[in-house]
């Protein structure tokens, strides 16, 4: 299974809770753009999943009208996500190609880290709105293989 990774794009600095923080002007754009990499690179995916939190979901919501890809809302992409949560959650998706998954910072990084089996997550810098694809053939730690990763600033606005 190839996993996407998408972190959200930018939100607002302050907004009171961090539950509730909107995408900013720049963010939309960021997320608009990565939609449309998405489709000009002939990236489908079966199934976006993200985040409950608002900057997350907004992202996904932009995302996966620009596919029309269907979306799954999963508390567990919240704020706090651990490795083991992501592995056992994968899992039940085992049977697709492709998922994307939208979500959060430093979660990304030492998901993804202990997917390709880095020492360390602070080799990875996981930048709003970057995209990230990892093979996955099994369900353990080091179980995966970085295929690529892609910060918004490089994806074409054609």
């Amino acid at each position: 299974m190839i996993i996407y990774f998408l972190r959200h794009a930018e939100a607002e600095d302050d907004a009171g809770s961090d539950f509730v923080r909107k995408l900013t002007a720049k963010g939309l754009e960021q997320a608009a753009k990565v939609g449309k990499f998405l489709r000009s690179a002939g990236i489908a995916p079966e199934l976006i999943v993200t985040s409950p939190v608002v900057r997350a979901r907004q992202t996904a919501d932009i995302v996966a009208n620009a596919l029309k890809v269907d979306l799954s809302e999963e508390q567990w992409l919240a704020c706090g996500m651990s490795a083991a949560t992501c592995r056992r959650e994968l899992a039940v998706h085992e049977g697709k190609a492709s998922i994307l998954l939208v979500g959060h910072e430093p979660d990304f990084s030492e998901v993804i880290a202990d997917f390709i089996r880095l020492p360390d997550s602070g080799a990875l810098h996981i930048r709003k709105a970057s995209l990230t694809a990892v093979e996955w053939v099994q369900s353990g730690r080091g179980a995966a293989q970085l295929q690529f990763l892609v910060p918004a600033r490089l994806m074409s606005n054609t």
